[in-house]
């Protein structure tokens, strides 16, 4: 019998209540205590109540799950396996997300905060789907026979790297672990991950379900730990051998330097953004735009390393502008996560919530609230902040480069479209950017001058499993999604045969 997806409020609630989490690592295929003994209550940032005792890795830890990584790996159970083998077990794995994918779901709104209805309509199925992709590319790749001298053949192949580290962030628990773990299981490598703190529950279940889908134990670790700790430790071990990571910019640069000091690990860092979003006077729909700004700075509570956050208005239309974002920011009202109708739900924690808020208040004194600047108490929790919209900040104000990470939207006119390449650039970052234009020929030249990994033109923050993902500058380099993904996890051998 099909069981019956939830739907309202209290279904889902029904189905929070009815959930028993485990906050153990999951190492060599099984659950198992840190070997510290140390623990963290981890806590619904929308509620305060206690989730699972969520065990803290330490530096053994994390050599115990290298090590075994590593037996894995070098046993050849998985690297030495044909794609077509590797291929079968990421489909069956990407079926068993997809059949607890509610559960998933709900895993990742319990602990971060976000809206019930993402988690279970996007990140969760998403997750299944790009299993799904790397599983079926890894089979379609071909190595190559170069041209050589007469009596001499070369075989070019693509070989894995063999261990793995990832570090990934909180916002998106479950999906950004996927957009490392997939392309670099897919290629035969053994994976040893440290999920955040605030939001390991997904990752932990996604690896005891890796075993269940065919993938020999030891091939993907998952030990939770403060990033001090665990991920320091993970940075600096000299068996592992390239590094994932997407979080700040800050730890990102810690991370090279782990690098330096460890065996020269290779890295692929997803760091920073504080994204552009360029809006000019020929836009064909400017409500549309609106409409789009608000998405790409309030969706997912604005904790989104892309959110394009700076908005930039030809002064013609800024005030007609203005007043369709503050329409539009009221359909980003924050709610209770597990509430299908909630638009936004909690920041991750009230520690974060903190933060942002000591940034609304800052431009609440040097510039004017135009929307939102709010702080609403929901559940006891006050880790809710409505979307706020900020204009009058002069160009040289310290929010126009920081990476706020809430719902927070900066709204500033420009003149000229030299001046808005100028504003959308000044800042260290480069992951994303926008632009409207009704304009074939300023979407091409504004965009080519637009320093982003990537572009949206007449929409914001566009992204596929087809396209890489992935920034210049301080947003780090290495690419995540699309084959070329895979280039992070591999490289190339070459073998020459002489005959004559």
């Amino acid at each position: 019998m099909t069981e019956t997806r939830p739907t309202t409020l209290a279904d889902w609630r029904a189905k929070a209540a009815a959930l028993t989490i485990d906050g153990r690592p999951v190492i060599d295929g099984r659950r198992v205590d840190s070997l510290s003994g140390a623990t963290h209550p981890k806590t619904n940032p929308a509620t305060g109540e206690t989730l699972s005792q969520l065990h803290l890795g330490e530096d053994s830890d994390i050599d115990a799950a290298v090590a075994s990584a590593r037996r894995a790996y070098e046993s050849g159970a998985w690297s030495q396996i044909s794609a077509a083998e590797r291929r079968v077990a990421l489909l069956r794995l990407a079926d068993l997300i997809e059949a607890r994918s509610d559960e998933f779901a709900l895993l990742d709104t319990l602990d971060m905060g976000k809206p019930i209805g993402e988690s279970s309509t996007i990140d969760a199925p998403g997750s299944a789907a790009l299993y799904r992709f790397y599983g079926e590319a890894i089979e379609k790749l071909s190595d190559e026979i170069p041209v050589t001298p007469v009596g001499s053949t070369a075989l070019v192949t693509r070989e894995p790297l063999g261990v793995i580290g990832v570090i990934v962030a909180w916002n998106y628990p479950l999906e950004i672990a996927t957009w490392k773990i997939a392309p670099a299981l897919a290629a035969g490598n053994a994976v040893v991950v440290k999920p955040p703190v605030e939001a390991s529950h997904s990752a932990l279940l996604l690896a005891e379900l890796a075993v269940e889908a065919g993938i020999p134990s030891g091939i993907l670790n998952v030990v939770p730990g403060r990033g001090s700790v665990a991920g320091k430790a993970l940075a600096l071990h000299m068996d592992v051998d390239m590094l994932a990571f997407t979080g700040s910019t800050e730890v990102a640069k810690q991370l090279q330097q782990y690098a330096g000091q460890s065996n020269m690990k290779r890295l692929a860092l997803e760091a920073g953004g504080k994204s552009s979003n360029l809006v000019f006077a020929d836009c064909d729909d400017l409500a549309a735009a609106a409409n789009k700004a608000a998405f790409g700075a309030f969706y997912n509570q604005g904790e989104v390393c892309s959110a394009n956050s700076r908005i930039f208005v030809e002064r013609s239309v800024y005030e007609e502008f203005l007043g369709l974002l503050q329409q539009a920011a009221d359909g980003f009202q924050p709610g209770d996560p597990l509430d299908p109708a909630s638009a936004i739900g909690s920041l991750v924690s009230e520690k974060h919530a903190d933060q942002v808020w000591e940034c609304i208040e800052e431009a609440r004194a040097d510039g004017t609230i135009a929307a939102g600047g709010n702080r609403p108490d929901i559940n006891g929790s006050r880790a809710f902040i409505d979307p706020t919209i900020v204009t009058g900040l002069p160009a040289d104000h310290r929010l126009h480069v920081h990476e706020i990470f809430g719902p927070v939207a900066l709204v500033t006119p420009f003149d000229t479209e030299e001046e808005a390449i100028t504003k959308a650039n000044e800042t260290p970052y480069g992951l994303a950017a926008s632009l409207w234009t009704g304009s074939l020929a300023r979407a091409h030249r504004v965009s080519s001058r637009l320093v982003a990994g990537t572009v949206s033109v007449n929409t914001v923050d566009a992204l596929g499993f087809t396209t890489p993902f992935g920034g210049f500058k301080q947003s780090g380099f290495g690419r995540d999604l699309s084959i070329h993904a895979l280039e992070n996890y591999t490289d190339f051998k070459t073998t020459w045969m002489q005959w004559g």
